[in-house]
């Protein structure tokens, strides 16, 4: 029985284009039975492509009955395909359009969940056509030491530096402002890193929080780049993890927290860091997490015997009733 004709959008005009074709290719391998799926390619410049065709999203949108958005990072994430799918009224797994415009901006993110109570790094933001030289050494100045700086709305670590001087303060902001034009500058915690993903009406829960990964990599790097992430080399990932259970436990209502208060959808993976003290400070959240083979929302699933094939019927279920 047919359940529905998948349209797997992968690729995009983000700095995520490569992470993003992988993972819509390990959805496209992990297809569930009852489900018809094409691959949907949208190249640099925004361009949709069906069969190798370029075509516009409503010519080819119009032959599906769902989409299951693999693009991460500018534009797959941030809200604008997703008021593109609510327009055309085509279901999508995933967060809507508000919500994932919200919870792309770190520094909106932050501000929101910080009147919740929610700890995070001590942070200042800096935009690219209202900040002067001055100003960036008066902040330089205010900040503890070290920093660490990153475009406001990206994923994957892509443009994050982590400075002690202000020469490298001025090329980590510079470098920063060459991906967005708002520059978050961030309190470095010493500690250990995780994630937690979540995911909606599983084992009986409206939100069901998975395992935290622990994730060890190369001190020497001192921040969790792109690198680290997706080279195997770079890094280890434990789930579940070595934190004690009450750490744990806190991290998973954390994650359910903030997936809650941004009113997210279906699925989502919070950023953690774990001071050397105990205390836990939340980074950033990302909507539509990496589903690639050394992904870390995979591990998570993995850890409670949920296979990918399982993880995307129930998703695209979610997404055709929009629960």
């Amino acid at each position: 029985m047919l359940k529905g004709r998948v349209a797997v959008l992968r690729g995009g005009p983000s700095s995520e284009y490569d992470v993003s074709l992988r993972s819509g290719h390990l959805i496209m391998k992990n297809m569930p039975e009852g489900f018809e799926a094409r691959d949907i390619f949208i190249d640099k410049q925004g361009r949709w492509h069906l069969g190798g065709v370029e075509k516009s999203p409503e010519r080819i949108l119009r032959n599906f009955d769902v989409v299951f958005n693999a693009m991460h990072g500018e534009y797959g994430e941030d809200g604008k395909v997703q008021s593109l799918l609510e327009s055309l009224h085509i279901p999508f797994n995933g967060s809507r359009s508000l919500p994932s415009a919200m919870a792309m901006n770190k520094v909106k993110t932050k501000e929101i969940l910080g009147l919740y109570g929610i700890k995070t790094p001590k942070f200042t933001y800096i935009k690219k056509q209202e900040y002067t030289y001055g100003d960036l050494a008066e902040l330089y100045a205010s900040l503890p030491r070290p920093i660490i700086v990153k475009p406001a709305s990206a994923g994957s670590s892509i443009g994050i530096s982590f400075v002690n001087t202000f020469e490298e303060l001025v090329n980590a902001v510079n470098s920063a402002f060459k991906i967005g034009d708002v520059v978050l500058l961030e309190e470095y915690i010493e500690g250990k890193e995780a994630t937690c993903g979540v995911l909606d009406h599983s084992n009986g829960k409206d939100i069901y929080a998975l395992y935290p990964v622990e994730i060890n990599f190369d001190k020497d790097k001192k921040i969790w780049d792109y690198q680290s992430k997706y080279d195997k080399h770079c890094h280890t990932c434990s789930c579940p993890s070595s934190f004690t259970k009450s750490i744990k436990d806190e991290i998973q209502e954390i994650a359910h927290k903030v997936h809650s208060i941004l009113e997210l959808s279906h699925y989502s993976r919070s950023d953690f860091i774990i001071s050397n003290d105990g205390s836990i400070y939340f980074l950033e959240v990302n909507t539509l997490p990496g589903l690639t083979e050394t992904s870390l929302f995979p591990l998570s699933l993995k850890a409670v015997d949920i296979k990918m094939s399982k993880f995307i019927d129930h998703v695209l279920t979610l997404a055709l009733k929009r629960k």
